[in-house]
């Protein structure tokens, strides 16, 4: 076991969110006194008392983020290489008990589907597949970008957990991200969600981010599933993982995604809701707790949530996004992931960001450099 498994171990879940939950006003008033709040403010900043001073919030995330990242907001487009996937998950359009046509990208595909992004301006594209080492494997990924990376400044994936040895490999091939989200940090609701495959593994999966540490991964990206459990209690130990890692290798940047549970072929009512207030002061809280994290939104939400966050602490997001292998151009009628809501143009998304004064970035990172 890693240091943070042990870590997360020391904590009750209950006990936590009993203690968020109890946090008053006048905490929330000294969380945001402070140039360098920590965890036990973050508790505040994400309580109910805070949702008073949401207003405050956002004036203060908008002011850190404009002082760390200037007017600015880096693009990037998911490409869905396969559906194909080995595990249960009760969430999840491509979930093994799911009687869809699977389908995984060969080489011309692939490079067809580039060639589609690349027109678009992309130079960050984010490599997303089911889990199937047999299909879509080391060997699979590693071909993948070696055939991209001619193409792309910037290649990110959000795969299977791998091991350690592999992450190296891919990272000499030129990988320069990877997303590996927990789902949810409470081990029961992780077990109930999947029951069966390699994801069921509550602790290879937890134990993902350090081995990715280890390997030398230029950037790790983090996040919970917001439904399946309260929402508050698994964005403290998500920032409680993003604290850990942080320390633990300091070389490393790392970015958080906000995905909520969106419909798909089955679907899954959330456990708990979090609304878009609640999503909001989330987005402030991880802002105000961390100047220098990424924050990522994608185009589950609206396009009235997404155009108003993006003021006020987001600093990366998708457009005109597919959720299914082929989407783009080879095979647009597939099973998707799970629905998209903001289905607006990357022309679009570029007009709307020019519009409110926050110039769109294609590439803001250079190997040379």
């Amino acid at each position: 076991m890693t240091r943070f498994n042990m870590l997360l171990d020391q904590y009750d879940w209950d006990e936590v969110l009993s203690d968020i939950n109890s946090r008053t006003s006048m905490d929330v008033q000294i969380a945001l006194s402070k140039t360098k709040p920590d965890l036990k403010d973050f508790k505040a900043l994400i309580s109910p008392a805070a949702r008073p001073f949401l207003e405050e919030m956002a004036r203060k995330s908008q002011q850190i983020t404009r002082r760390r990242f200037g007017n600015t907001m880096q693009m990037y487009a998911p490409l869905y290489l396969s559906n194909e996937c080995q595990n249960i998950c009760t969430y999840c359009g491509f979930s093994l008990t799911n009687k869809i046509p699977r389908k995984t990208l060969t080489d011309e595909e692939i490079l067809l589907e580039a060639n589609h992004l690349k027109k678009k301006g992309y130079q960050h594209i984010l490599l997303v597949t089911g889990e199937a080492n047999q299909t879509v494997g080391t060997d699979y990924l590693r071909n993948a970008i070696r055939l991209l990376k001619p193409h792309f400044a910037n290649i990110s994936m959000e795969v299977q957990p791998l091991d350690q040895d592999e992450y190296i490999l891919l990272i000499n091939e030129g990988l320069y991200a990877t997303l590996v989200y927990q789902e949810t940090y409470h081990r029961a609701t992780y077990k109930t969600h999947h029951p069966k495959g390699k994801k069921s593994n509550f602790d290879y999966r937890l134990e993902t981010p350090d081995r990715l540490g280890k390997a030398g991964i230029h950037k790790i990206g983090l996040g919970a599933l917001f439904g399946l459990e309260d929402w508050r209690a698994d964005s403290f130990f998500t920032a409680l993982h993003l604290k850990y890692l942080q320390k633990s290798y300091w070389k490393t940047r790392y970015s958080i995604s906000f995905p909520r549970l969106r419909p798909f072929s089955g679907g899954l009512e959330p456990k708990v809701e979090m609304t878009d207030s609640d999503l909001l002061q989330l987005i402030c809280a991880y802002r105000i707790l961390d100047e220098d994290v990424e924050l990522s939104i994608s185009t589950r939400e609206t396009p009235r949530f997404r155009d108003h966050i993006t003021q006020l602490g987001i600093t990366s997001m998708s457009a005109e996004s597919k959720t299914n292998p082929g989407g783009y151009v080879v095979e647009r009628q597939s099973l998707e992931q799970f629905e998209i809501s903001d289905e607006r143009s990357t022309e679009d998304i570029r007009a709307m960001l020019s519009n409110s004064g926050i110039e769109p970035v294609w590439k803001d990172w250079e190997k040379a450099w």
